[in-house]
C-alpha cells in the first residue's frame, strides 16, 4: 500500500503542474510611467535585469477565489544579496512570509522595516513598495496575492525617495 502511494505522488504532482498556468517573467510586471528608465525596463529583454535585478519568481499556484472578481496567486521569490525588487504595486492585497534571509521592506507611507525568516507582512492594494535582500544569503519569500483576474500581477511605479 505504501509503495502504491509513493508511486502516485509524482503523478499527482505532474497533474497539478499541468493544471497551473505557466507565467512568463514578462507577464508578471508592467510599467506605470513613461520615464526613460521605465521604457528600458518595459522592453521584454530588459524585464529581468533592468527592472527587478536578479530576482527569480515562480508562480506556485493560481486559482479562482470564493470572492467574486478576485483570484489567488502564490509566488515564491528569491532575491540575491543586495538586490531589490524595485518599486511596484499589485492590483490587490499581498500577504507575504519570509522563508529565508533578511529583507528590508519599504512601503510608501510606512517606516522601513527589516524582516527576518519567519516574519510575515501585508501590503494593501496599489501601495508602492520595494524589497531588498540584506544578505549574506539569498532571501526567499512566499507571497499570496488576492487580485483582480486578468490584471498584471505587478506594475512598476516611480517613487521619489527623498
Amino acid at each position: 500500500m505504501r509503495a502504491q502511494l509513493k508511486s502516485l505522488i509524482p503523478a499527482a504532482a505532474v497533474a497539478l503542474a499541468l493544471l497551473l498556468p505557466a507565467a512568463p517573467a514578462s507577464a508578471f510586471l508592467t510599467v506605470a510611467d513613461n520615464s526613460p528608465a521605465a521604457q528600458v525596463a518595459a522592453s521584454p529583454a530588459a524585464h529581468r535585469d533592468e527592472l527587478a535585478g536578479k530576482l527569480e519568481r515562480r508562480v506556485v499556484q493560481r486559482a479562482p477565489l470564493s470572492i467574486a472578481g478576485r483570484e489567488i496567486v502564490q509566488v515564491e521569490t528569491k532575491i540575491p544579496p543586495g538586490v531589490e525588487s524595485g518599486w511596484h504595486v499589485h492590483p490587490g492585497e499581498e500577504v507575504g512570509y519570509i522563508i529565508a534571509g533578511d529583507v528590508e521592506m519599504k512601503v510608501q507611507g510606512r517606516p522601513t522595516v527589516i524582516l527576518h525568516a519567519g516574519d510575515g507582512f501585508v501590503i494593501p492594494p496599489n501601495t508602492p513598495h520595494n524589497a531588498r535582500d540584506l544578505g549574506p544569503e539569498t532571501g526567499r519569500m512566499l507571497s499570496t496575492y488576492i487580485v483582480e483576474p486578468g490584471q498584471p500581477l505587478a506594475t512598476v511605479v516611480h517613487v521619489d525617495e527623498k
